[in-house]
């Protein structure tokens, strides 16, 4: 699984970058602008075509799910806790919809005592962040974890196979596609050297 986050600030042609993100087989888009308001969202998702919202995960504003045919809701950390005990119920009421739900970590330990059924998990920073300056890598080992675990931060081609050895199932990506010079091209070279450690069918 190959997760591409969306840059904060929006980025020049953007949604351009993103249809052809998606047409180069993007299957998993994090929506994640803190900056943009709910009809700010609405905005941004009706510039991209309906075919490709079903692989669109947003980050805020999960009432958005009631008006588009999106891929599911992601709760980052913070917000999960702040649910408490609630946490359960918030997550089957998408579940039961066949909307997925992952939220992020930054502890192996939180993450594997975490008893939330998500679909998948977002651990970070695995390698220095490349988009957050002072985020240093920590290098995570998750091999022996049972659970779907993406690993974030500093992935780029070069990092790609070690942070597959280190036991993740998946790689999110921000500043490794919209910092660059050719974002498309950097994600298909980021695929190409995914499928060519897994050998299999690109997810």
């Amino acid at each position: 699984m190959i997760v591409v986050i969306a840059p904060e600030r929006d980025h020049k042609h953007e949604v351009e970058i993103l249809h052809q993100l998606f047409e180069a087989g993007l299957t998993h888009y994090h929506l994640r602008k803190p900056f943009k308001g709910y009809q700010e969202h609405i905005e941004y998702l009706n510039q991209i075509e309906a075919k490709y919202h079903d692989r669109i995960v947003v980050h805020y504003f999960h009432e958005l799910l009631n008006d588009f045919n999106l891929k599911g809701i992601h709760l980052q950390e913070q917000p999960r806790i702040d649910l408490g005990e609630h946490l359960t119920t918030y997550v089957n009421a998408f579940k039961v919809k066949g909307s997925t739900v992952s939220s992020s970590f930054h502890e192996p330990t939180v993450l594997e005592a975490c008893e939330i059924s998500f679909d998948y998990h977002l651990l970070s920073p695995v390698f220095s962040s490349i988009s957050k300056e002072g985020y240093e890598g920590r290098g995570f080992d998750v091999n022996h974890l049972k659970k779907t675990i993406i690993g974030m931060g500093g992935i780029t081609p070069e990092t790609i196979t070690e942070t597959l050895q280190l036991g993740f199932k998946g790689v999110g990506i921000l500043g490794g596609v919209w910092n660059t010079e050719s974002p498309v091209e950097s994600f298909k070279n980021i695929k190409s050297h995914y499928k060519e450690f897994t050998k299999q069918p690109f997810d």
